[in-house]
């Protein structure tokens, strides 16, 4: 095998820079999702929401509708502040798979929210299913998807009704 400096064989440094960027990837990919729930949870700042989205882009979830094109994204954004008039996304335990310039993603969404009509307080859960991909460099939403799990009365919580 060749050695480079240091003794290191060029198999195990290419391997190691693999990891490193995969490692880097997954981290670039936290960052976006944390960018959207910022976005998402400062009144929805549409046009700061459409930029993390490919022009092709899908967003879906369902009772919400489905959205496809960073324009028709960028316009439901602009009416989420009329469904949800306030809101804080918790991500958690995000799984990711990068695959060279594409990935995907499953995350937990805990949603505790207001709806604007009636001022009512949810509760809100779902598991959102994500692809993504690096468009110059830069890691972006291609298709998001959201699966409800729970969309409940803050009163009466989940365990009597875990759709209202």
């Amino acid at each position: 095998m060749a050695a480079c400096e240091g003794g290191l064989d060029l198999v195990r440094l290419e391997r190691l820079e693999r990891r490193l960027q995969a490692l880097e990837d997954a981290e670039a990919i936290r960052n976006l999702k944390a960018r959207y729930a910022a976005l998402c949870d400062a009144q929805y700042d549409a046009d700061g929401i459409a930029a993390l989205f490919t022009e092709d882009a899908v967003w879906e979830s369902p009772g919400l509708g489905r959205f496809e094109g960073r324009e028709a994204i960028r316009g439901f954004f602009r009416r989420a502040g009329g469904i949800f008039s306030f809101a804080i996304h918790y991500s958690l335990n995000g799984q990711i798979t990068v695959d060279g310039d594409t990935a995907q993603a499953q995350w937990y969404l805990f949603m505790p929210c207001t709806a604007a009509e009636g001022n009512r307080a949810l509760w809100r859960a779902g598991i959102d299913h994500e692809y993504y991909v690096r468009v110059g460099g830069t890691w972006m939403f291609h298709h998001k998807r959201s699966e409800p799990l729970m969309n409940a009365s803050f009163e009466n919580g989940w365990a009597k009704a875990r759709f209202v």
